[in-house]
């Protein structure tokens, strides 16, 4: 029987330059609005720095094809302002059940199967979810047959 890898992990409070796509394909919309804009700031040349982060918003509801996808990309507390359909956020951090997510080539339905898998391990936890906010953290690592890697962050409570 294989193990699912789950850690707890304490994010601290950072700031975020936010992008938002929504529609069919709302991840790639968010996407393609990030990577030109942290590409232009030398953002994307430190990846430890500037993290990034996404998930969905508004989530997908039954009947539609359409929903929202945010992703953000951490700055520094004074370096960006909000313009256009750039939004500075800051992010309050939490407590998070965390586990990762390796995406094989063309198979995105892993990433829910994962969150599923995160989910029935808190209902077997000692920890409540928590009311901060899901997330997505794509990781800058490149490994055969895959699209990317994930970091699932499920919030929690003691």
């Amino acid at each position: 029987m294989s193990t699912f890898d789950v850690r707890i992990v304490r994010l601290e409070p950072f700031r975020v330059a936010s992008f938002l796509g929504f529609g069919e394909s709302p991840e790639e919309l968010a996407w393609s609005k990030l990577l030109p804009w942290a590409k232009e700031k030398g953002l994307l040349e430190n990846p430890e720095k500037h993290r990034i982060f996404g998930f969905n918003n508004p989530d997908p509801s039954a009947g539609s094809p359409n929903y929202g996808y945010e992703v953000w990309i951490v700055i520094d507390s004074d370096e960006i302002q909000s313009e256009g359909e750039l939004e500075v956020k800051d992010f309050p951090g939490g407590l998070y059940a965390v586990t990762q997510c390796i995406v094989p080539k063309g198979q995105f339905e892993v990433i829910g199967a994962t969150w599923q898998k995160l989910v029935a391990w808190r209902e077997d936890s000692r920890y409540r979810y928590g009311v901060h906010q899901w997330l997505e953290e794509t990781l800058p690592l490149q490994l055969p047959d895959t699209e990317f890697v994930l970091d699932l962050y499920m919030p929690i409570a003691e």
